[in-house]
């Protein structure tokens, strides 16, 4: 690392930060800017919710399953090295996104871009923890959360934008360029650093990606294909013996193992992963839908329903760092709880609105209530889970919290497509409010069980605090 300045940030660490919130701030985006893009996707490429379903939680799924592994790759090979490759694979990808004639190869491509993530953000900020000494640090995460939390505020409006004025593989082919030389500044600029390189739990990696797929192309075809059918069994069957298989494995590996089976020691850890996992369940089944409703139902452009939405993501940008530095003051678990209980209210109140006829001006307040409400839990869940684990497993832990926290946006998104599926449709505006509000009123039940969980928040919680910004 180059010596520090104490005026401030070196030449060398300016460029180390910028570059890492860049690539970040573009695989942030692009969990959310194809939100906006879902009903032009239905139209133009007769895409049916389930294929929707996958546009999205293909990105996250290869995306969570593949983190962890990424981050152990660049403990043991170079951060710099991973991290470049991992932007290369994000152009790629997105490419073939752009170029996708039908759905089978848009959902192929957003898998690739999944795994591009998983190499990317996970990288970023090793870099960063790598070339800042520990009293330049929190400066530094703070700078890198607001970028990285811009891409919230940003995505539905982008996407809107970008599919209105152009055409929606545009959203996609923006990425090329821009990842091409974020990867080029990265081989030039930043030095190469790498972890302690334990052991890669390989047959750890594939168990869990196996399973899970497994078991959410299971969930998610249950709702089309039928819950007995037999390929449907199958694959819950598969998925849930595989799941097993790795659990069994990690208690063997133990030390060693991807998920060590001692963080789960503490209740505190356990409670804080389940309400991460049921927080972005609710907010990623509910981003699902909103855009669609405003398009659908009300008939509004793709960049109207992005304006539409920004009581709601703004929110989430202004509000998070507020609630981050509350932490320490009153605690983690009533920021989550009451966090939490809002987020669950808001939705529930978008739901009971959803119509045809309802006046716009009446979704504004439940919107921010919702965006408050999750900007008040975010940083105070992983703010209590990392304060429950020794200095060693901190990189596990968070590895396994974003991990827990993508796989729940995978959840919310099935769960809800699954309830809109039998309860509504696509047939008329009314068919589709009646889907809607039903698939809201489904996340709005996941926001308030995870406050229910976060009950158990107690301990070290309160006195730890972990830089993060709003990021989804």
């Amino acid at each position: 690392m180059t010596q520090m300045n104490q005026a401030g940030f070196t030449a060398q660490q300016r460029w180390v930060l910028g570059l890492a919130a860049a690539g970040s701030f573009m695989a942030a985006l692009d969990a959310l800017v194809v939100t906006t893009a879902l009903d032009t996707l239905r139209h133009e490429l007769s895409a049916s919710v389930e294929a929707l379903e996958w546009t999205v939680n293909a990105y996250g799924l290869s995306f969570a399953v593949l983190l962890m592994t990424a981050a152990a790759l660049g403990d043991r090979f170079g951060r710099k090295r991973v991290y470049a490759c991992g932007l290369l694979v994000f152009a790629a990808s997105s490419a073939a996104c752009a170029l996708a004639p039908g759905m089978g190869w848009l959902i192929a491509g957003r898998a690739l871009q999944g795994l591009g993530a998983a190499m990317v953000l996970p990288l970023a900020m090793a870099l960063l923890a790598a070339t800042f000494a520990p009293a330049q640090r929190g400066k530094a995460l703070g700078l890198f959360s607001g970028v990285t939390g811009l891409a919230v505020l940003a995505g539905p409006v982008a996407g809107g934008a970008v599919v209105h004025g152009l055409a929606w593989q545009w959203i996609f082919w923006i990425n090329v360029p821009f990842a091409l030389l974020v990867a080029a500044l990265v081989w030039r600029k930043v030095p190469e650093s790498k972890g302690t390189p334990g052991p890669l739990d390989w047959r750890g990696a594939v168990l869990m990606v196996l399973s899970l797929l497994g078991l959410v192309w299971g969930l998610m075809r249950g709702a089309h294909g039928g819950w007995l059918s037999v390929p449907v069994l199958g694959a819950l069957g598969v998925g849930a013996v595989l799941g097993a298989a790795f659990v069994a494995l990690q208690r063997r590996e133990a030390w060693d193992a991807m998920v060590p089976p001692r963080l789960f020691r503490s209740p505190v850890f356990a409670a804080g992963n389940a309400a991460g996992f049921l927080m972005t369940a609710s907010l990623m089944g509910t981003l699902f839908f909103v855009a669609q409703f405003f398009q659908v139902v009300q008939g509004r452009t793709p960049l109207g329903a992005g304006l539409s939405m920004l009581p709601w993501t703004a929110t989430l940008f202004f509000v998070g760092p507020v609630a981050g530095a509350m932490v320490a003051r009153v605690g983690a678990r009533k920021l989550v709880v009451v966090g939490l209980a809002l987020q669950g209210i808001g939705v529930a109140w978008v739901a009971l609105l959803a119509s045809p006829q309802s006046a716009y001006a009446l979704w504004v307040l439940p919107m921010v209530v919702t965006g408050m409400g999750v900007s008040m839990a975010m940083p105070a869940v992983q703010s209590a889970v990392l304060a429950e684990v020794e200095p060693g497993d901190i990189g596990k832990a968070s590895g396994l919290f974003q991990t827990l926290r993508q796989l729940g946006g995978v959840l919310g998104v099935a769960v809800a497509a699954t309830v809109f599926a039998h309860a509504g449709g696509y047939g008329s505006a009314q068919q589709f409010s009646g889907g809607f509000a039903q698939a809201l009123m489904a996340c709005a039940f996941l926001s308030l069980a995870g406050a229910a969980v976060a009950l158990r928040l107690r301990g070290k919680a309160a006195s730890f605090i972990q830089p993060t910004g709003a990021k989804v």
